[in-house]
């Protein structure tokens, strides 16, 4: 049987910024968990959407249509090929939900951009 987890806890206890980890697979999609402060990067996911789920603080979606402020508890999807680029002012916690194809920051790259690899790290619990 799978381990019971609590995205919230595992989440909170990463200890780099902006670096998503995964913590469970549902069909072809993954379920992650990230601590974010600071901006990320404009960019979009020309073929997924993008679920994010704010479990601790306040994240705002800035996209060219339009911002999007989240509160803990709530959720807003980013549609495929939308552009946007999150951003927490205070520490906030959330959880991500993508296809397993989505790339972390679209076709751009950045100093912040983590591969596949690095979000299927084992974290330590």
């Amino acid at each position: 049987m799978p381990p019971v987890a609590s995205p919230k806890q595992v989440a909170a206890s990463l200890t780099e910024l902006w670096s998503p980890r995964v913590v469970a697979e549902v069909d072809d999609s993954y379920v992650k968990v990230a601590k974010v402060q600071g901006t990320l990067a404009w960019h979009s996911h020309d073929a997924e959407d993008e679920l994010f789920l704010v479990l601790k603080g306040h994240l705002r979606i800035e996209m060219e249509n339009g911002t999007v402020e989240l509160g803990e508890g709530e959720m807003f999807v980013v549609p495929k090929g939308v552009r946007h680029n999150p951003v927490a002012e205070e520490e906030c916690l959330l959880m991500l939900i993508e296809r397993k194809s989505t790339q972390h920051t679209g076709g751009v790259v950045t100093e912040k951009t983590r591969s596949l690899a690095e979000q299927l790290r084992p974290i330590a619990r």
